[in-house]
């Protein structure tokens, strides 16, 4: 029998109940839990499956999560809240013997900043507790890096050269959307840029770097070379890489209504005082946008993320590799209500969760998922939705950019 806390009830965790209420073999108890009962009740009830139970939690408070732990004895918590609560539900997790996972690193909620340091402080702690904990198991990262993996076990003596490419062509018919929570989204694209070359990494300044990039049954898009957090880790696991970059498509509409958020101070993470009132700018202008959650009903299009690595095959020779996922919105939505972004995210936390619960992904401590077996992650993710194709000595386009 093996029991599941998932944590966050928005798009991801409705996409991880959904596909763990899909897999009742393996996910045998499943409890949705997060500040608000009401949405988790309402998740279950839409999912009716009989094997999920609901219940609150603030996870920024340590006792509350401690509480919730001990009341449900889960073998695996899925941490789909805020990046903000990573610290605080490893430490409840270090309490209570429970193993970990999440999709995105710790993010300070003061400082629009994240690196993988301070999960990777809990690394002895997790260790000598005998407890797991999966660190960026959703697409980007996630995915991404078990592509990176797999690569690197079936086809690359070195890898050299790694850029992930990201678009979403889709279309929800709103003005100004972001496809997740408006305040991480924002702060992520709105700070410097940052890649790897040749040992070290080059700051650029924000979206200061961009190309039109071709994706597969979508075209040529533009492309912003952005910070991501796997690439910390990737050049750490694969020190062969000599460069490694990350991208992200954007339209001139939604670049030009961040433009206007940033030149008006809506993007800002300080206090403002407002009619004797402390609000955050960022976090008012979350709670005005559409909520990611919503957008998925008139979604149309798709996304397309992979890897486009080059470098030696096993025999020393020249070798690039495409490997990448396209998803459709609409059948996202026809599956779970939610859209593809949330949809590419909560399949492979849900299949992170099924690794360690079926034993191929155990082994106590803090690790990035490239640091497990890629090829029984691969499969599970290939048939709960999320199939994907590789490329050979293609075009990777990306070589002749910097």
């Amino acid at each position: 029998m093996s029991k599941v806390i998932i944590i966050g009830a928005g798009g991801v965790g409705t996409v991880v109940a959904h596909k763990c209420a899909q897999n009742p073999d393996v996910f045998n108890e499943i409890v949705l839990a997060s500040r608000t009962k009401s949405k988790c009740d309402a998740i279950a009830k839409a999912i009716g499956a009989p094997n999920i139970t609901t219940d609150s939690v603030d996870a920024d408070k340590v006792d509350e999560l401690v509480a919730l732990f001990n009341r449900h004895k889960p073998d695996l918590v899925i941490n789909v809240a805020l990046p903000y609560q990573d610290l605080t539900i490893m430490d409840a997790c270090l309490e209570c013997g429970v193993n970990y996972l999440d999709t995105a690193n710790y993010e300070p909620k003061d400082e629009a900043h994240f690196e993988y340091s301070w999960q990777w402080a809990y690394r002895e702690r997790f260790e000598k507790a005998g407890l797991t904990a999966i660190l960026g198991c959703g697409f980007d990262p996630g995915v991404s890096g078990v592509f990176t993996a797999y690569a690197a076990k079936h086809y690359f003596s070195e890898m050299e050269y790694l850029d992930i490419v990201d678009c979403n062509a889709g279309d929800h018919g709103k003005a100004f959307a972001t496809n997740f929570n408006p305040e991480i989204n924002i702060r992520e694209i709105t700070q410097n840029g940052r890649y790897y070359s040749e040992g070290k990494w080059v700051v650029t300044k924000p979206l200061e770097i961009h190309a039109p990039l071709t994706y597969p049954n979508i075209g040529p898009r533009d492309s912003y070379l952005l910070y991501h957090e796997e690439l910390e880790s990737l050049v750490v696991n694969f020190p062969t890489i000599k460069r490694a970059r990350f991208w992200m498509t954007f339209g001139q509409e939604y670049l030009t209504h961040l433009r206007v958020i940033q030149n008006i101070g809506m993007a800002r993470i300080d206090e403002v005082e407002y009619n004797g009132t402390k609000i955050v700018p960022l976090q008012f202008l979350k709670a005005v946008l559409p909520n990611p959650q919503d957008l998925g009903e008139n979604y149309h299009g798709e996304t397309s993320i992979g890897c486009r690595i080059s470098g030696k095959d096993k025999e020393g020779k020249p070798l690039t590799y495409y490997i990448y996922n396209n998803c459709s919105h609409e059948a996202a939505y026809k599956e779970t209500g939610m859209q593809a972004v949330s949809y590419t995210t909560g399949v492979p936390a849900m299949a992170g969760a099924m690794m360690f619960l079926t034993g191929k992904w155990v082994k106590p401590g803090v690790h990035n998922v490239e640091e497990f077996d890629p090829d029984p992650f691969l499969d599970v993710i290939a048939k709960q939705g999320l199939p994907w194709n590789e490329v050979f000595n293609g075009d990777l386009e990306v070589n002749k950019i910097g």
